[in-house]
């Protein structure tokens, strides 16, 4: 057999990971892009962090700090119309998955200054790009080492990656952002990276490289779960929140190689219409989608995780996230896109059809 393994991004994860290597940022050009939501950067301190290094060098940057969650390709459009006003030759995405991933569009729209949004998900288009540098501060998406991009598509309602793989060209991890995000960032984002570590290993396109990034990070996971039930993460050691960065970052390295599967593909529509967290979304659906799993698979990622069945996982998740309900007509909703999406479908490594929706909806609705 053949097997692959493309992550093309260099990583560095330490304490003070930004100030450590202000010298990389040099490398990338004259004026960068910040692009990041409307606080957190400021309050965690990464956006100074990040003026700082680029200060040290003379670089000079535009804040765009427009980002809403489940960014939609018209902020991506937006930022990159200031980008090519501004002269920008770099783009910096500061923050969660919403940052990372409109850096890495936006990167690709002002490169490409002369091309409308359709661009973005235009298959048969090249994807050139600026150098995108990702500093994650959620522990969720992985997007610092994904070539993925996720937008809200409004005219569809629904969210969909773009057709381009486009991997930062350089990633920066450092725990100490994580500590004074409020737990239910925490949460979310947790078990978004949770979904992605199984979303990968129970996937047509794993392979053992990729496994091997899944198991890791699911090791990880289970070692930092306990903290998921704290208040805060005020009292935690740094070495805790680099095994949160850690975890995510293994979750974003995997799904890479594979993509997600049905968790994911379930969730967008009721994140679009619900205005629920995408970790949230994504986390209501995963524990039946590993019940409906091959045995063998199943008590693989029950064991790495230390749960003592999917049941188990299904309560640990709805109890930290606090599930909002989600109507019946929302999820046929879901059902019916999903159903729609051969890729997504194609990606289980067993039968998903419109009756085995039905039995997980079913056994949700039971454990619930």
């Amino acid at each position: 057999m053949n097997f692959s393994f493309f992550m093309p991004t260099r990583v560095y994860e330490e304490e003070n990971c930004i100030k450590k290597h202000a010298d990389l940022l040099s490398q990338f050009g004259k004026k960068a892009m910040i692009i990041t939501g409307k606080s957190s950067a400021r309050k965690n301190g990464s956006y100074e962090d990040v003026c700082n290094a680029l200060n040290l060098y003379d670089i000079k940057h535009v804040l765009f700090d427009d980002i809403e969650e489940n960014p939609s390709i018209e902020t991506v459009m937006k930022a990159r119309n200031v980008g090519i006003a501004e002269g920008v030759d770099f783009c910096i995405g500061i923050g969660g998955g919403s940052p990372m991933d409109a850096a890495k569009a936006i990167a690709l729209m002002i490169y490409h200054k002369d091309s409308d949004a359709t661009y973005l998900y235009d298959a048969k288009a090249t994807s050139e790009h600026l150098p995108v540098i990702c500093i994650p501060t959620t522990c969720g998406t992985g997007s610092e080492v994904t070539g993925v991009s996720v937008l809200t598509i409004h005219e569809k309602k629904t969210k969909g990656s773009i057709k381009h793989r486009i991997f930062p060209e350089l990633a920066l991890i450092d725990g100490r952002y994580l500590k004074h995000a409020p737990i239910s960032i925490i949460r979310n984002t947790a078990i978004d990276s949770l979904c992605h570590l199984c979303e990968s290993y129970i996937n047509t396109k794993s392979t053992p490289y990729s496994r091997m990034c899944s198991d890791a990070g699911l090791k990880t996971w289970k070692d930092i779960k306990s903290l998921l039930l704290e208040d805060s993460l005020e009292s935690a050691s740094y070495s805790e929140l680099a095994s949160l960065m850690r975890a995510s970052a293994f979750a974003g390295i995997s799904i890479a190689q594979t993509a997600t599967s049905i968790p994911h593909g379930l969730s967008y529509p009721v994140t679009y219409n619900l205005n629920i967290s995408h970790g949230m979304a994504c986390g209501y659906f995963l524990s039946a989608f590993i019940e409906a799993a091959p045995e063998e698979l199943k008590q693989h990622i029950l064991y790495l995780t230390d749960f003592k069945d999917a049941k188990d996982m299904h309560f640990f998740i709805k109890d930290i996230l606090h599930f909002m309900p989600i109507s019946d007509d929302t999820l046929q909703i879901a059902k019916k896109e999903l159903c729609s999406n051969q890729t997504k479908l194609q990606s289980a490594p067993f039968l998903i059809n419109e009756s085995v929706i039905d039995s997980m909806y079913e056994n949700i609705k039971s454990w619930s």
